[in-house]
């Protein structure tokens, strides 16, 4: 979290300096400093500046990874992308270079979440969701006629009328989000009710989506 804060990450307070180390180095105990032994990687550093740190998709790996919960660890790598503090392209490389314990298919998943957006979830995946919590499957891209043209739903229950759209990271770049509320809009005018999560929600709040689900399926489950 050092390096990331360093490196001008906004609106995540940590008390601690977090200083990384080799594994047979010999540290004395400093207060307000927490030292991690980690393997380096070759090209890991930013040289030796006035302040030596690591670079930042490594950091934001090895913060994740020593993040006090997944939640925490989900926040620190979406910030790090939506702030700009890391290239995504070369987050998605860290997070197969650099090893974390504990957590590490979790991390691998959040950076495919934040960095590839939707494509990171697969239809299939949302059924499989809904197959735990005892949902019937919905229809997955279907397709319906708006006032711009073609509108692509991500799953749809026919009969009910509800839709549910899964946003990526890339929904909230640029004029991305107007043109959601554009289409979400449409589709309500058209008579279907619209829940809207992002992929983080699926990751983390799986429970709390699939009863919100099931609210709108009424007693139909």
């Amino acid at each position: 979290m050092s390096s990331l804060l360093a490196a001008g990450l906004t609106g995540f307070a940590e008390p601690l300096v977090h200083v990384s180390v080799t594994r047979n180095s010999r540290c004395p105990a400093v207060d307000g400093v927490r030292v991690h032994r980690v393997r380096r990687l070759e090209d890991e550093g930013l040289g030796q500046g006035r302040l030596p740190r690591t670079r930042s998709e490594v950091a934001a790996i090895r913060a994740a990874g020593w993040a006090s919960s997944d939640r925490q660890a989900a926040l620190i790598l979406a910030m790090s992308v939506q702030q700009r503090i890391v290239v995504p392209a070369q987050l998605l490389r860290a997070a197969t270079l650099v090893r974390v314990r504990g957590r590490r298919p979790f991390i691998r998943q959040v950076v495919l979440d934040v960095c590839a957006g939707a494509h990171s979830l697969g239809e299939l995946d949302f059924a499989g969701m809904c197959r735990r919590h005892g949902i019937p499957e919905p229809d997955r891209q279907v397709v319906r006629r708006g006032p711009r043209g073609r509108i692509y739903l991500d799953v749809r229950w026919d009969g009910v009328d509800l839709v549910v759209e899964i946003d990526g990271s890339g929904h909230r770049w640029g004029l991305a989000l107007t043109a959601d509320n554009l289409r979400q809009n449409a589709v309500t005018l058209g008579g279907d009710r619209v829940l809207r999560f992002d992929l983080l929600a699926l990751r983390l709040e799986e429970p709390a989506v699939m009863g919100q689900v099931r609210q709108g399926l009424g007693h139909r489950v």
